[in-house]
Parts: C-alpha cells; sequence; structure tokens
C-alpha cells in the first residue's frame, strides 16, 4: 500500500494506472507519426498534450473504479462498469481536444482513432480487473496470534483491494491462546521470532493480540524484526491501511492523542471552505433542471411539502436545520418517535425510493453547504435523539463531530444503509479514518466514489 496525502492506496493500483497510462500515451504519439508529417516544434507539441492527455484519461478511470478488482465479478458487471467508463471518458476525451493544440494539426480520423486507443485500453483494463492476481508485487505477511483477532486480520486480506498482501500462516502468541484461524495454517518454529520470519521470507508481521501483559507479545523479538527490516503493524494500523477504517474494537485513547493524523488547522478549514464553495455553486447550476422536476413529482405523487427539514448534530455538537427533498410520506413519524431509515422502508414513496437509490434526494443540502453548517464530503449527520443514545453506546462516538459533516462522506461510499446501532458502529469506523486523514485528495477521491455508487449501484447505498 502507498500512502498519497494520508490516503491509503493499494500499490498495485498505481501501477496499472501507470502502465495504462505510459500505454495509451505511447498508442497517441505512434497514431500522431503514422498520420501527421512531424517536425520538431511538432514533437514538442504533440508530446507533452499526448502525455497530459493519458495521464487525465487513466486517473479519470481510476477514479470511477475500473482500477478495482474483480473479486468474481460477473460479465454483466465488468460490462457496465467499463460501458460506464468508457461512457464518461469519451466526452472528457473531446473537451480535451478543444483545450490540447491538436486541433491546429488533427484531423478528425485522427481524433477518432485516439478514441477508439483510449476505448480499447479501458476495455482490456476493465476485462482483466475481473480476474487480479498478486503477481510480482506480492508481500507476504505473518500474524502473530490466532484468535478473533487473527482470524479478522485474515478476513480483511481475503476481502482487500490489495491483491498483494498474503497470509503465510499465524504464528500462536501464548499458550493459552485460542485457535479461530485455519489450524493448517499456525506456524510451527522452535526458533526466534526473526528466524522464523527469515525463513517464511515474510516483509511485514501483524500483532493481531490485544493482550500485551504477561508476555503475551514477543516486545523484543519484534523489535529485532523491524531492525532487520521487516515492517511491524498493530492492528489499528493494520485496519486503516487495508479497509480504510479505524477499528472501534482496536482502537486507544493513546492512539489517537499520539498517532498521526487528527489535524484541524486553519489553513487546512479554509481550502475545504473554498473548495466547498466553488463546487456545491457548480453542482446547483448543473443540477436545478434535475431538481426542478424532482420537486414537481413529488408534488403529483404525494403533494406538498416537497423539502423535508429536520434537526441535526453538526460541527462541535452544534444543531442545525439539514433540508432534502422529501422522499416519506407525510405521516411517516405521526406518533411522534424517532426511527432507524431503511433500505427498504415501507414509508418511502415511489418518488422517494427512487431519489434515494440515487441520492437527488441529498441535493438541497448543498444550500446547507452554501451556509456554512454542511460539507460536501464528511460523516453523515444525525438527529440529536440517535446522536445522544450512540454516544452512550459506542466510545469515540463524538470524535466524528470535530469536522463538518457532508453530503456524501467516506462512511457513505464504503458501507451499506445504516439502520441500526450495530451498523452505526461500522460506520463510526469510517468516519474515524475520514476524521483523521481528511485532505482535498480524499474527498475527491469520496465524490468519484459517489459518482461511480450512483451509476453503477455497486457497493453502498
Amino acid at each position: 500500500m502507498l500512502k498519497l496525502f494520508n490516503h491509503y492506496v493499494p500499490s498495485t493500483t498505481i501501477h496499472q494506472l501507470v502502465f495504462d497510462a505510459l500505454l495509451l500515451f505511447v498508442a497517441v504519439v505512434v497514431a500522431f507519426v503514422l498520420q501527421v508529417r512531424l517536425d520538431g516544434a511538432l514533437v514538442a507539441s504533440v508530446v507533452p498534450s499526448a502525455f497530459f492527455f493519458a495521464l487525465t484519461m487513466m486517473i479519470l478511470n481510476g477514479a470511477l473504479g475500473l482500477y478495482r478488482p474483480g473479486d468474481g465479478r460477473d460479465f454483466r458487471q465488468t460490462l457496465t462498469r467499463v460501458g460506464m467508463s468508457i461512457a464518461l471518458s469519451v466526452p472528457v476525451a473531446y473537451g480535451i481536444f478543444q483545450v490540447l493544440p491538436w486541433g491546429e494539426f488533427a484531423h478528425e480520423a485522427l481524433e477518432l482513432n485516439v478514441i477508439a486507443l483510449l476505448g480499447f485500453v479501458v476495455a482490456v483494463r476493465g476485462f482483466t480487473m475481473r480476474r487480479t492476481g498478486a503477481g510480482v508485487f506480492v508481500k507476504r505477511i505473518m500474524v502473530i496470534g490466532t484468535g478473533t483477532d487473527a482470524a479478522a486480520v485474515e478476513h480483511a486480506l481475503s476481502h482487500s483491494e490489495n491483491a498483494s498482501l498474503q497470509v503465510v500462516g499465524f504464528l500462536p502468541s501464548g499458550s493459552c491462546d485460542e485457535v479461530r484461524v485455519d489450524p493448517k495454517q499456525i506456524i510451527r518454529f522452535d526458533g526466534s521470532l526473526l528466524a522464523a520470519a527469515n525463513h517464511l521470507r515474510v516483509n511485514e508481521i501483524i500483532v493481531a493480540v490485544k493482550e500485551r501483559r504477561g508476555g503475551a507479545i514477543p516486545l523484543r523479538e519484534l523489535l529485532d524484526c523491524k531492525m532487520a527490516g521487516i515492517k511491524v503493524l498493530d492492528l489499528s494500523s493494520f485496519f486503516e491501511r487495508v479497509r480504510g477504517q479505524v477499528r472501534i474494537d482496536s482502537l486507544r485513547a493513546s492512539w489517537l492523542i499520539y498517532g498521526e493524523g487528527f489535524r484541524q488547522g486553519w489553513s487546512r478549514a479554509i481550502v475545504k471552505r473554498l473548495f466547498d464553495l466553488v463546487a456545491s455553486l457548480a453542482l446547483l447550476v448543473l443540477a436545478t433542471p434535475v431538481m426542478l422536476l424532482t420537486a414537481l413529482l413529488i408534488v403529483l405523487e404525494d403533494g406538498a411539502p416537497v423539502f423535508y427539514r429536520q434537526e441535526r448534530v453538526g460541527q462541535g455538537g452544534r444543531l442545525f436545520k439539514v433540508t432534502k427533498f422529501r422522499s416519506m410520506r407525510r405521516d411517516a413519524e405521526r406518533d411522534g418517535k424517532p426511527r432507524w431509515a431503511s433500505a427498504n422502508d415501507d414509508r418511502v414513496t415511489r418518488i422517494g425510493r427512487f431519489i434515494r437509490k440515487v441520492r437527488i434526494d441529498e441535493l438541497p443540502q448543498l444550500f446547507n453547504v452554501l451556509k456554512g453548517e454542511m460539507s460536501l464530503v464528511g460523516p453523515r449527520p444525525e438527529r440529536p435523539f440517535f446522536v445522544d443514545q450512540l454516544t452512550r453506546d459506542i466510545p469515540f462516538y463524538a470524535v466524528r463531530h470535530c469536522v463538518k459533516p457532508g453530503v456524501t462522506g467516506w462512511a457513505q461510499v464504503r458501507y451499506q444503509y445504516g439502520s441500526s446501532v450495530d451498523d452505526a458502529i461500522n460506520k463510526l469506523q469510517y468516519d474515524l479514518y475520514y476524521v483523521k486523514n481528511h485532505t482535498l485528495f480524499l474527498d475527491t477521491v469520496v465524490l468519484f466514489e459517489t459518482v461511480r455508487v450512483v451509476l453503477t449501484g455497486d457497493g453502498a447505498h
């Protein structure tokens, strides 16, 4: 995994993206060489513009999820993803054609050839991602522990987007260590921890043991491994890197205080606010026709009001009124008791079900963003009733209120619709990751992920 602007990205994804960008760059240059008589000035113009075009196209498709491992994805899902990537890439490519200096010497046939090359590269990558192997970049991982935490590590790695991580075995941490992993993968080695790691050609060691007293964790031997160049991670750091979440069950207050991240400087706040203002204004202009049509359909099906305003908890625990398109019946809470919303809630209208699926109901929250009550990206704002309940039941829940709530967020695109306390715990783990690592880069990743989820219905809703 590579850390870019505080956010972890699978190294195999970077390698594939760079390879495809170089492939497209070479293909574009060759197309020009075959169809246009080049001189020195033309080469100086074509080469940098072709590189910019190739890199932009691959970054766009990477953000749309083209480079996510297939993990058994069927042909229809693959076809949908490839089709979406091509459908969005072609208009963007034509827009880039108008900006780059190609128009001075490139005829229409050449532009069509470049588009065909782009479609070919996207299609090949999309279908090869159905079966992503570890390749030559595999990292061999040894897990210390055989209990529940070790099993959680194994499950996380088997469902990881990074196919280059491979568990070579589990080393018991003590005579009383429970066994929740495959007994065939338990390591039996009489020598030191370093000797076992060298014997198995281990690159990383994951310490999956919470109990640290009584010699359960061989600290001196772990230090020897680290000095020998073997990376050592605790549970919190492991789940942050592999799953993009900060696990509650392995979290300690000292880790929040002394660890990296959770920085809330004024410069970051200013940059985020400027980004929110520019992006929300642009989105409001583009979404106005959709919002007007949605308002009309809501009135036709269930009458007024069109909007739904409700008190939510924002940054620092301050209360504000969130504005959304009304997706439920007018008598959804006629008894006055707050209820969790669920994915198949019987209170949702027909129009409401559609606008919730494609996130149109969230668009009026852009006005909350303009007022400064919300951000485009952040934790989902919850109702005071549920916040009080969750703060009592879930450790560190209040940490998510260190930043402004968002129209969309890391938890929303990584986890399904939440309708219980258990779901709230899982989503909090993603929210804590966002609070710890939020940057403009991560906000951009979340926005592209939101587009992908809306267009494909893949993943969280």
